[in-house]
């Protein structure tokens, strides 16, 4: 097998816990009066456990070499993509209805991992959903080839289809993702890395992975690192970024609910796994949600710009201009927890060459 790039853990990881004092005085851990260490502290306990979840789902990625082609496609939210396995089946599709997730710091110079736990990693509209998985299970079944080839993707029987594609449930993604995607080509099951677009209208598993891209019907897997420097293809849109894609690395547990974010309304509900909207509930913004914020615009051409007098709103001093939370939301210090893993450069797709 290839030498595959070092994982995480190198420098600037987080290191294990210190280990426990020794003799029978122990000295109290910073902060706390009750004489317990710090790496006994509940919520330290949380942000070191979801730290190492994401570092090792990023390690797998890195080590995963098969399928890595060294190309990379770029696909839009509502095109059909590289030979679809069906139709369409999305209800609820395009980018303009998702915002992507805060710029990474310009030093990460890779792709970042999230966990797939993360409250607004996924969006959506409240009560529709964004998927007709119905209509999903019609075409693989009418179709025998087709399901046998989605069922290998997939990773599971045939007979199992409706009931797989039953337990999965509608979201949006909200941040430019990197995925193994899976196409359908004499008879078979064709691989192939990919970067969807936010926007892109998928089924998410129980632990908070992408499964299917609802636009063409292909089944999604994790992603692989591509051999050598990757190569970016298809056509590629306004706000991407190689520095801004994610990968998803999955929950440590099942998840019983997925909380999302309504872009449209600036509203968080959660929606039950296995569900499509019938069962949202709204929910009060959630502490380490991911923030959100508009797509970068792009850089201006050199040269001067004509200089503009500022416009100053006509206002009474008693009304305020500054505009909702929910629409200028900007990011803050990380809330203890697995909201996000740690800025991690991988070998995900670079710029276009």
């Amino acid at each position: 097998m290839p030498g595959a790039p070092a994982g995480p853990g190198g420098p600037g990881a987080p290191g294990g816990p210190p280990a426990p004092p020794t003799g029978g005085h122990a000295a109290p851990g910073p902060g706390r009066g009750d004489g317990s260490p710090w790496w006994k502290s509940a919520p330290r306990i949380a942000l070191l456990t979801g730290t190492v979840v994401v570092a090792a789902a990023l390690a797998v990625f890195f080590l995963r070499s098969d399928g890595g082609s060294g190309e990379v496609f770029l696909q839009a939210a509502a095109a059909d993509g590289n030979d679809p396995f069906t139709p369409s089946t999305a209800k609820d599709t395009g980018a303009e209805a998702t915002a992507a997730p805060a710029p990474a710091p310009s030093d990460t110079g890779g792709t970042r991992g999230i966990g797939g736990a993360t409250a607004g990693l996924y969006g959506g509209t409240q009560y529709q959903a964004s998927c007709d998985v119905e209509r999903q299970i019609s075409y693989l079944t009418d179709d025998q080839a087709k399901g046998r080839a989605f069922a290998s993707a997939a990773e599971i029987t045939p007979d199992r289809i409706p009931s797989y594609l039953r337990g999965l449930t509608s979201a949006q993604l909200r941040a430019d993702t990197r995925v193994t995607n899976h196409g359908y080509k004499n008879g078979s099951a064709t691989t192939y890395q990919a970067v969807l677009q936010a926007g892109t209208a998928v089924l998410v598993d129980d632990r908070g992975l992408p499964r299917v891209r609802c636009a063409c019907g292909n089944p999604l897997g994790p992603p692989v690192a591509a051999k050598g420097t990757p190569k970016t293809k298809g056509q590629s849109w306004t706000a991407y970024r190689a520095a801004d894609v994610v990968v998803v690395s999955e929950a440590g547990d099942a998840l019983d609910v997925l909380v999302l974010y309504d872009t449209r309304t600036g509203e968080w509900f959660e929606r039950p796994v296995g569900t499509h909207g019938d069962q949202d509930r709204p929910v009060s913004r959630p502490r380490g949600g991911m923030t959100t914020a508009p797509p970068q615009a792009p850089s201006a051409p050199p040269g001067p710009t004509p200089s503009k007098k500022p416009y100053t709103p006509s206002v009474s001093p008693r009304v305020t201009t500054t505009p909702p939370p929910t629409i200028t939301e900007t990011p803050s210090e990380p809330a203890p927890g697995p909201a996000y893993g740690p800025p991690a450069a991988l070998a995900g797709p670079g710029a276009p060459s």
